[in-house]
């Protein structure tokens, strides 16, 4: 078991870790699991718990505390009426189908694996982030039947190997079909709680070897329950300064500490 002396500087870090996501996804609207998975990773590794397995217990953890952050948003935005329902109601059943194909997938792969493609995903989001345009359109409405169909479930699967929540995806895809921006990332927090749910379920019964301590299943506890607190706190604090602040730089300026981040982590996969 771990000394106070080893527990102290990880609590610490955890709620550092907890707090800034929690920031990010209030005043970005970008879910805190595309932080907290390679936080968690590193973590987990310096305290030399690296494995095979380690990145299926990264993924599974942030999935579980987007469950909850995902719920609280989705109350929030619909206090204020700009949750789209009927976009949720039926995308959410694809969704949940491709999170739980993805967690099958996740089940099968090894950390390496798992490492380039959150990787090459997160650096694709990057790329958006700093040069993606408001203007830019697909269509004026939402996908429909077979095209629905195909993509409902590829945001959950995708979701699911990056361990983030429907934002990074959802919010792209509505605002390129013509939904508002608020609107869309109030869905998109809706389509977190679709993705995490049942990924997250499934997660818990699915076991790691070698998994750092007091890890269920895949989810390790201690962290779940230190990121969750600390996000409830700070994430109406990121909400605040969206309404302060121009987002557009400070996208930009995420933008590139994800670049460096998935850079990094292909790195360590490869080299």
């Amino acid at each position: 078991m771990p000394d106070l002396a080893t527990l102290a500087p990880l609590v610490l870090t955890l709620m550092a870790v907890g707090a800034f996501a929690g920031v990010l996804a209030g005043l970005l609207g970008v879910g805190g699991g595309i932080v907290l998975v390679p936080a968690f990773f590193y973590l987990f590794e310096g305290m030399g718990h690296g494995s095979d397995q380690l990145m299926q217990v990264c993924l599974a953890t942030s999935l579980a505390t987007i469950i909850v952050t995902s719920a609280r948003s989705v109350l929030a935005h619909h206090r204020k009426g700009a949750v789209d329902w009927s976009i949720l109601r039926a995308w959410a059943p694809g969704i949940a189908i491709g999170a739980l194909v993805g967690v099958m997938v996740v089940a099968q792969l090894r950390t390496p694996t798992l490492q380039v493609i959150f990787g090459v995903l997160v650096f694709l989001i990057a790329l958006y982030m700093a040069f993606g345009r408001a203007d830019w359109r697909l269509g004026t409405q939402m996908p429909t039947g077979g095209i629905r169909a195909a993509i409902a479930p590829v945001i959950g699967f995708l979701s699911v190997l990056m361990g983030i929540g429907g934002g990074s995806f959802g919010v792209p895809l509505m605002t390129l079909h013509g939904i508002a921006i608020h609107r869309a990332v109030a869905t998109a927090a809706g389509f977190g709680i679709t993705i995490a749910l049942p990924a997250a379920i499934a997660f818990l019964i699915t076991p790691v070897p070698q998994a750092p301590p007091y890890t269920l299943g895949a989810v390790n506890v201690p962290a779940f329950l230190i990121v969750i607190a600390m996000t409830t706190i700070t994430a109406p604090w990121g909400a605040a300064l969206a309404h302060r602040l121009n987002p557009k730089p400070l996208k930009r300026i995420f933008a590139g500490f994800l670049a460096i981040v998935a850079l990094n982590m292909l790195r360590k996969a490869l080299f």
